[in-house]
């Protein structure tokens, strides 16, 4: 009675069984049936690779920097720093600009320069000396220059005139051509001069001339000078200036060869880019056939003078 109730009982349990057992799983064997009625899991879909981007060869091919057309917009205006108008008025440098960008004339300036101004106290009589030239013009321009020194004890003792035409050579050196004037000593005579002006490498500023009298006697002079700015304010000055003769000139109480040397050095305070007090200390020296004569007027050849004087532009 048991045995056929338990055999029912297995024929209807067996279906669902297989329906729910995992046909991987090890040591299951199912036959063909329990096979197709198993369930089975949604199908998996295999993932594309990510395709790289094409490089746009719109933008590419587009030109970029210096390669592209030139544009017609108008450009920018101009930034202008005027350091000038620091130190001069604002109207006066605007106008001098507005004159220097102008095609139709060029600008023309002009200035009076006292490079010396001084006086000298010397071992016995003291003495003066000036130098100083105005101009007017452009890059050329028109120089007119005076320079002497004289002793208090009597008149002036040399004096002189230029006038003379100065054209730039190049940013740094002119070429000056023009007349010279004696005054003293006398007799006075005239000159033609020809030289060149200029800034020598390390900021030295150089100027030579050769003179020819209308006698036909030939001189020439050598000056240079540095610069050398110790504060804002104060600026250190060494000085030489070298005069020449091809001749003997009795008259004029020179001799041939090297006639004068002067070095000096001079320390200004300027107040003023226009106006600088200075103090120094010059020595002079004559030379040659030069000490002779001046040994014959009863002074020395040689003398050391201490100054004091005034440099100016305006």
């Amino acid at each position: 009675m048991m045995r056929p109730a338990l055999v029912a009982l297995t024929a209807v349990a067996m279906p669902a069984i297989a329906q729910t057992m995992d046909p991987s799983m090890p040591g299951m064997d199912m036959s063909a049936d329990a096979a197709r009625h198993a369930p089975t899991a949604p199908p998996t879909v295999a993932a594309k690779p990510k395709a790289k981007p094409s490089p746009d060869t719109s933008i590419a091919d587009e030109p970029t920097g210096t390669d592209q057309p030139p544009g017609s917009a108008e450009p920018p205006s101009v930034v202008h720093d005027h350091p000038a108008d620091r130190y001069f008025d604002r109207k006066a440098m605007s106008a001098a600009e507005s004159a220097m960008m102008s095609p139709k004339t060029a600008p023309s300036y002009s200035q009076v320069r006292i490079d010396l101004a001084e006086y000298q106290f010397r071992n016995g009589h003291d003495g003066y000396r000036w130098e100083g030239e105005a101009w007017t013009g452009d890059v050329n321009r028109f120089v007119f220059r005076s320079m002497g020194e004289g002793s208090t004890a009597r008149r002036v003792d040399n004096a002189e005139l230029q006038a003379v035409y100065s054209r730039a050579l190049d940013p740094w050196w002119n070429l000056q051509v023009g007349v010279r004037q004696d005054i003293r000593p006398t007799p006075a005579r005239t000159y033609a001069s020809i030289g060149i002006e200029g800034m020598a490498p390390y900021k030295f500023d150089v100027r030579a001339a050769a003179f020819v009298s209308d006698k036909g006697q030939i001189t020439a002079r050598i000056e240079t000078s540095f610069d050398e700015r110790l504060t804002r304010r104060f600026v250190l000055q060494p000085r030489m200036e070298l005069d020449f003769s091809a001749q003997d000139m009795p008259a004029q109480r020179l001799g041939g060869g090297l006639d004068n040397a002067e070095l000096g050095l001079r320390l200004r305070y300027e107040i003023t880019r226009q106006f600088a007090p200075y103090i120094g200390v010059s020595w002079t020296w004559a030379a040659g056939k030069t000490a002779d004569y001046v040994r014959a007027a009863g002074d020395s050849p040689h003398q050391r003078s201490g100054v004091i004087g005034i440099r100016s532009w305006f």
